[in-house]
């Protein structure tokens, strides 16, 4: 996970927290997240990123639909990052 940008850990983030979401779906919650709009020039290219990193399987829901699911692989490497950033930040998040 240490060689994707920011906005592929988001995707993955995204798409684990979907029930196989579709582009569209993935796009307006970065959007909603970043107040900002995210184009399609951004958004697919950056998807295809993590289909072909192994992280993150592409189905298609129709001809013109498709969706997208983790991979057990995308899974580890999620719990892989929540446990390093956890050695870092879980004191901050502690109840006193």
């Amino acid at each position: 996970m240490y060689d994707l940008t920011g906005f592929q850990r988001d995707l993955l983030y995204v798409i684990a927290g979907q029930d196989e979401p579709h582009g569209l779906a993935i796009k307006e919650e970065l959007e909603d997240y970043y107040e900002t709009e995210i184009h399609h020039g951004r958004l697919y290219p950056n998807l295809d990123t993590i289909v072909d990193k192994g992280l993150v399987e592409k189905g298609q829901a129709d001809r013109r639909t498709n969706f997208y699911t983790l991979t057990r692989r995308g899974r580890r490497e999620l719990e892989a990052r929540r446990d390093w950033e956890q050695q870092y930040v879980a004191d901050l998040f502690e109840d006193d």
